[in-house]
């Protein structure tokens, strides 16, 4: 079905509004993309409070961040978004917001596991990975994300917030806002002692299952008893 530019940018500012009201962005953070065409894309500016963004003030940038068409300047992400999109044809929407328990996980450099709920699995895939710190704007911030896009559909930016990405807006918000659920409810599970994985084996089947609804890419399982992993994230595995 053919969505119309006045269809994607009211969504644009209502799903600004949304990140505001959840409590994932203040002041001026965060940023939203749409894909319009292969080398146009439809976004936030900089700038401006994601509560009271309006269609009007959007933005339309190139494939190298050009503005096209708007008076106001692309956020200094925008590279980040990019990247995704060269790299992930079948993404055509993309959100970074700092979520607040997810974004302490970033802070304290501990990645948000997806393995201790099956739903997670079959919405995330294998594991919410921790892109390395690189200072935003710089040509340095996409370094690190090569090896994680292709099996997975949200990012945690070290020292920064989430990215998550999908087929639509609405993909791209619910996933911003499984892996914030996530990191809550990982927090309580390391206060009560640590967390029990799902089994190696059937994380193995939700992949598969995971692929063969069409929901994502299956992505490789983390391995659960690497001494090295335990130690950063203090996550317990089955035993």
């Amino acid at each position: 079905m053919h969505v119309t530019r006045r269809s994607l940018e009211d969504q644009i500012a209502e799903y600004g509004h949304r990140l505001h009201n959840a409590g994932w962005v203040a002041n001026h953070d965060g940023n939203i993309t749409v894909r319009l065409a292969p080398d146009r894309f439809l976004a936030t500016p900089t700038g401006v409070s994601k509560s009271s963004v309006c269609r009007e003030q959007l933005i339309v940038v190139d494939g190298n961040g050009q503005v096209v068409s708007g008076s106001s300047k692309p956020f200094s992400e925008i590279d980040l978004h990019l990247y995704i999109y060269r790299h992930r044809p079948d993404v055509r929407a993309v959100i970074h917001a700092h979520p607040p328990t997810a974004t302490g996980f970033a802070v304290a450099g501990i990645p948000v596991i997806t393995s201790m709920l099956a739903e997670s699995v079959i919405s995330l895939g294998a594991e919410v990975p921790l892109v390395p710190y690189a200072r935003p704007g710089t040509a340095e911030a996409t370094l690190g994300f090569g090896k994680f896009l292709d099996d997975s559909d949200a990012l945690m930016l070290s020292n920064h917030g989430a990215l998550t990405y999908g087929s639509d807006l609405e993909t791209a918000f619910l996933r911003m806002e499984l892996v914030e659920h996530l990191a809550k409810i990982q927090l309580v599970a390391r206060q009560m002692g640590g967390i029990r994985e799902i089994p190696s084996g059937d994380m193995q089947k939700l992949l598969a299952s995971r692929t063969n609804a069409g929901l994502g890419r299956a992505g490789r399982a983390r391995v659960q008893n690497d001494d090295r992993d335990l130690a950063t994230t203090g996550v317990k595995a089955h035993g």
